[in-house]
């Protein structure tokens, strides 16, 4: 069913004049009767009689004539909501978040993307990297900021951000607040508090044993407030990375023999068409200095996308 059609038959139903209802629509008089003509044979009978100076509505045209409005006014909503979402007016963006990254970093980017673009609401989903994965290849999110891995499927395009590396956070008044660096000796004995989606652990527990370090985990969770909290009240000490938002009441130290580092990056799910909200946000995070000193070119060109960048399964 033509869209025209239906204006143009409202028009002559609201006039009862096909002259006056072509010249209210910009068009002939022959090719709006053509196009009522078509609706009617559209619908199977007679929408109109038309009498010279009497045109008016049968009663199958009265019947429809609100089903008509209708669909006219429906598709007004519709061409309003499409042109609000291609001008970023009301458009939304859900952006999948590893738990482990903090906000510190992206306050900045966030500040600035929320000044420019006001219209775009961003939603953000705190997940593991296998979650963000699934929720990436399902659609549930647009793209995922998250630690690159090997677990990522093929498909997923990885725009590297920035190195973050981990640091050894501690109670206010301990004894590790002496030393600029941790000696990794010092380690030895202590009780660890580890966060059950810490993407380093395992290679912290390989150079720990390397260098003869002792370390008990005696908690473990998946909240990061939960782990500081417990770290303050003096249960254990964490490693958490630098960027992350941390207590008053916690101190942090890089550990010297620790080389414990990783890359955030910005995941896309490649070949997939991104939404004219999705294309800007990616072009703001491409634009954005994340590396202190950069130039905002070298910044965009740091996280340009790439064939090669894309993980191998």
């Amino acid at each position: 069913m033509n869209i025209h059609h239906v204006r143009y038959f409202l028009a002559v139903s609201n006039t009862c004049n096909f002259s006056k209802a072509a010249r209210q629509c910009n068009v002939s008089q022959p090719a709006l009767s053509r196009a009522v003509q078509q609706l009617e044979e559209e619908v199977g009978g007679l929408l109109l009689r038309r009498e010279r100076g009497l045109t008016h509505l049968t009663d199958l045209g009265a019947l429809l004539r609100p089903h008509f409005e209708q669909i006219l006014a429906q598709f007004g909503d519709v061409r309003r909501e499409a042109s609000q979402f291609l001008r970023l007016d009301d458009a939304r963006l859900k952006v999948g978040i590893m738990r482990t990254i903090g906000p510190r970093r992206f306050v900045g980017l966030l500040a600035d993307f929320n000044r420019r673009y006001s219209g775009i609401q961003l939603q953000f989903l705190e997940r593991n990297p296998e979650m963000l994965a699934e929720a990436l290849r399902s659609g549930e999110i647009d793209l995922a900021i998250m630690s690159a891995s090997e677990t990522l499927p093929e498909r997923c395009d990885v725009r590297p951000l920035y190195p973050e590396r981990f640091v050894l956070a501690f109670p206010v008044g301990h004894r590790f607040a002496a030393f600029d660096t941790i000696p990794i000796a010092e380690m030895d004995g202590e009780t660890y508090l580890q966060h059950v989606d810490c993407d380093c652990w395992e290679h912290l527990s390989s150079l720990c044993s390397g260098a003869g370090v002792r370390v008990r985990v005696s908690h473990t969770s998946e909240h990061g407030d939960w782990i500081q909290d417990l770290v303050a009240a003096g249960f254990g000490v964490c490693f958490v990375p630098e960027h992350s938002a941390l207590s008053s009441e916690l101190q942090s130290r890089p550990v010297a023999g620790l080389l414990l580092s990783r890359q955030v990056s910005l995941v896309t799910v490649a070949g997939r068409r991104f939404s004219p909200a999705v294309s800007t946000f990616v072009k703001s995070v491409a634009s954005h200095r994340w590396i202190e000193g950069a130039t905002a070119g070298q910044a965009a060109k740091a996280v340009e996308p790439c064939l090669a960048s894309r993980l191998a399964a």
